[in-house]
C-alpha cells in the first residue's frame, strides 16, 4: 500500500533558481519525481530538453516505481536509480560514463525529510498519527528499524538521542518511561505503543503533538542517519558542480538547515590565513558563493495549498568559475 506523493515545495524558486541552461541535472531526492517533472518541462519550455540529462535518486522503491511512471514520457532523457544520496557522485558518475558524457552538473537538487506517502502509509512507520509497526527505514532493507533503536538502547541514550536529534525538552522522562514500558510489557513493536507511552506521560495535552513529533523525528533521523548522509551528499553534490553550477537544497528542520547552512558559508569563504598577518592574496580562494543569503520560504499562497511547505527553507550554493573566485577574494 501507498500514499500520495506531495506537491513539490518550492517548485516555482526551484526552477527560477536551478534551470539556466542546458546539461546535467541531478534530483537526489526523487521521491514521486514532482520536483525532476517539473524540471523536465522547464527545460523543454525554455528549448533546453535536447541538450539536457535528469538523473533522479531515490532508496524508497515505492517511491521509484512511482517516479518512473511519471518520468517516462521522457525516455533517455530521465535516468530513475536506486541508491542513497550521500553516494550521489558515485551513482551521477556511473550513467555518465555509460553515456559518454562529463560527470559535471549544471543543477542538484536535494529536497530533505520524508515525503506525504511515506507518512501516509501505516505499514511504513513513519507516523504516531497511523496505527503501525514501528520501522520508519526510507530504505525497506536497511538493517535497523526505529523498534530495533527503542528496544536496544539504554535510558541514557535514549534520552540523549531525543534531546540531539529531536530538541525535546522532556527527553530524560520519556526515555525512563519507555525502558519502563519494556520492562514490564516487553519490547516495543507498533506506532501506537510509542505514542501513548509519550502521551501519557505528558502532563499538559496540548503540547502532546509537539513531543509526539519530536521523538519521531529523532527517531527517523537516527535510523536512516540522516545527518550523517546528508553531509556525505553535500560534499559529493558540491563536487559534481560544473562553474556556475548550483546545488539547491531544502531542509525542514532546524538540525538540517543549520548543517546546510554552514557548510555553504564554508564553501564560500576564502580563507586569510591567522589574524593579524595582512596577507595580499588569501591561501585558499574560495570555490563557490551562497546566492541565497537568508534563505528562501514559501509564501503564503503555497502553504495555505501545501501545508508541508511551512517549514520549508531553501538555500543555494553556486560555485564559482576562475574568473570569479579571482574577484571574490
Amino acid at each position: 500500500m501507498t500514499g500520495s506523493y506531495h506537491e513539490p515545495v518550492l517548485a516555482a524558486e526551484i526552477l527560477e533558481l536551478l534551470v539556466r541552461r542546458p546539461g546535467l541535472y541531478v534530483d537526489g531526492t526523487l521521491g514521486g519525481g514532482g520536483h525532476s517533472l517539473a524540471i523536465l518541462q522547464e527545460l523543454q519550455r525554455k528549448g533546453y530538453g535536447a541538450g539536457s540529462l535528469l538523473i533522479g535518486i531515490d532508496q524508497d522503491d515505492c517511491a521509484l516505481a512511482a517516479a518512473r511512471e511519471k518520468l517516462s514520457p521522457f525516455g533517455q532523457s530521465a535516468v530513475v536509480l536506486k541508491g542513497n544520496f550521500s553516494r550521489i557522485a558515485e551513482l551521477v558518475g556511473r550513467v555518465c560514463t555509460q553515456r559518454g558524457i562529463e560527470a559535471s552538473a549544471v543543477g542538484i537538487l536535494l529536497d530533505l525529510g520524508v515525503s506525504s506517502a511515506q507518512i501516509d502509509t501505516p505499514e511504513r512507520g513513519f507516523s504516531y498519527i497511523h496505527h503501525g509497526p514501528l520501522d520508519m527505514r526510507m530504505d525497506s532493507a536497511a538493517p535497523t528499524s526505529a523498534a530495533d533503536v527503542v528496544n536496544a538502547m539504554s535510558e541514557r541514550e535514549l534520552a540523549a538521542l531525543f534531546f540531539r536529534y529531536g530538541e525535546e525538552p522532556r527527553s530524560r522522562s520519556i526515555a525512563r518511561d519507555i525502558v519502563d514500558y519494556r520492562e514490564k510489557h516487553g519490547p516495543l513493536s507498533r506506532t501506537e505503543e510509542l505514542a501513548g507511552i509519550i502521551r501519557g506521560g505528558e502532563r499538559r495535552p496540548d503540547r502532546a503533538i509537539k513531543t509526539l513529533s519530536r521523538v519521531f523525528q529523532a527517531l527517523r533521523i537516527e535510523v536512516n542517519r540522516e545527518l550523517e548522509v546528508l553531509r556525505e551528499a553535500l560534499d559529493a553534490g558540491a563536487s559534481l558542480l560544473c562553474p556556475e553550477g548550483r546545488l539547491a537544497v531544502i531542509s525542514y528542520h532546524s538540525l538540517e538547515d543549520r548543517m546546510v547552512k554552514v557548510f555553504f558559508a564554508d564553501k564560500s569563504r576564502s580563507d586569510w590565513g591567522p589574524k593579524g598577518v595582512g596577507l595580499r592574496e588569501p591561501l585558499v580562494r574560495a570555490g563557490c558563493r551562497v546566492v541565497t543569503r537568508k534563505g528562501v520560504s514559501a509564501g503564503e499562497g503555497e502553504v495555505s495549498m501545501n501545508p508541508r511547505a511551512r517549514s520549508a527553507r531553501l538555500r543555494v550554493l553556486e560555485k564559482l568559475d576562475e574568473g570569479e573566485r579571482c574577484e571574490s577574494a
